[in-house]
């Protein structure tokens, strides 16, 4: 099973650590990093912005997808979210085992 680095970036921490919470404890996602204090700035409405914003990074797998895609729309408190998923092509065996069966790794 192929596991997937989905990007998505949040208003606030708090909005963040809500869904990332909320995405880990409905298995769609195996691990979410928050990395607080990101500045953004992007065309918006015929302007543009600067904010600063949390960037979540949330490990899960291609089947998990579409569910955590679906989820991750009613959790973001944006119009618009940043959803961005990218596959993971190499990496430690034993982690993306983890990832991909939500269990502690034998090594």
């Amino acid at each position: 099973m192929a596991c997937l680095l989905v990007l998505s970036n949040f208003p606030d921490s708090d909005s963040a650590k809500a869904a990332a919470t909320t995405l880990v404890e409905e298995q769609l996602a195996a691990c979410v990093n928050l990395l607080p204090g990101v500045t953004s700035i992007y065309r918006w409405n015929d302007a543009t912005e600067c904010a600063s914003e949390t960037t979540a990074l949330i490990k899960t797998t291609e089947d998990a997808y579409p569910k955590l895609q679906e989820r991750l729309l009613a959790l973001h408190p944006y119009e618009v979210p940043e959803i961005i998923a990218m596959p993971i092509d190499t990496g430690l065996v034993s982690y993306l085992q983890w990832v991909t069966t939500g269990s502690t790794p034998r090594i």
